[in-house]
């Protein structure tokens, strides 16, 4: 589960998201091991994470309180990537050396949330993320659960000729002048469903797709992104 935003106007932390969580934890999912490093205060994000995820009837537990941080992913029910800052995130990742963990044990049917940064880092890269490099991470590379990049956050180009400001279009533009995987603009209140190969996009507010050399593409709720684009045939090479 990818989500864009932990919260949207006038909803508390995840609120807007509690039932997309609870149906793709299930009822035996008992614990949920919270991955808090885009954050500095770890103590102070896990206490507030805690409480949706209690309210779900699971349990949440933070690695930074684990001695034996791989062996928590290896073990690890379900994991949940909370936002902040995506390069510091992905910096303490490299830094612990969790990526291959998470990475083998998503792909082998351990549930994921992402939010945010945690959505970002479930991407090809993190070079669509909205952060500051307030850090620089060993590589840009993430986690790559999906073949395709995330802006969360999206905001529409406004409309008005009296703003002439950089917009989120022409930033994901000049992304696809050096890069060829496809990017979904996630709006706040919006987040992807993923199950093997199907991705879905949930949540009244939709999304944009934007693809290489083509005009973006308003993608609405209940939308299969993977039927219109070939995921498994996607290159990471610039053709």
């Amino acid at each position: 589960m990818l989500i864009s935003s932990s919260r949207t106007p006038g909803s508390g932390f995840l609120e807007h998201c509690q039932g997309e969580i609870r149906r793709l934890l299930g009822s035996s999912t008992k614990s949920v091991l919270f991955l808090p490093y885009a954050q500095q205060d770890h103590d102070a994000y896990s206490r507030l994470a805690s409480e949706p995820f209690g309210n779900l009837g699971y349990r949440l537990e933070s690695i930074h309180e684990m001695d034996r941080p791989v062996d928590a992913i290896l073990n690890a029910e379900a994991i949940f990537a909370g936002g902040g800052n995506t390069f510091r995130l992905l910096n303490d990742l490299y830094e612990l050396e969790l990526l291959d963990a998470i990475r083998s044990q998503v792909r082998a049917g351990t549930p994921y949330v992402g939010s945010s940064a945690g959505t970002n880092i479930a991407c090809v890269s993190i070079k669509t993320t909205n952060d500051m490099p307030i850090i620089g991470p060993p590589s840009l590379d993430a986690l790559g659960l999906v073949r395709f990049n995330v802006n969360p956050h999206y905001l529409d180009p406004d409309p008005s000729p009296a703003l002439t400001s950089e917009t989120r279009d022409e930033r994901i533009r000049e992304f696809h002048e050096l890069n060829s995987e496809p990017v979904i603009g996630l709006r706040e209140g919006s987040m992807l469903r993923v199950i093997d190969s199907d991705v879905t996009l949930i949540g009244e507010t939709g999304g944009k797709l934007f693809r290489r050399r083509q005009p973006p593409m308003e993608i609405g709720a209940g939308t299969r992104i993977d039927q219109i684009i070939d995921l498994q045939a996607l290159s990471r090479v610039i053709r």
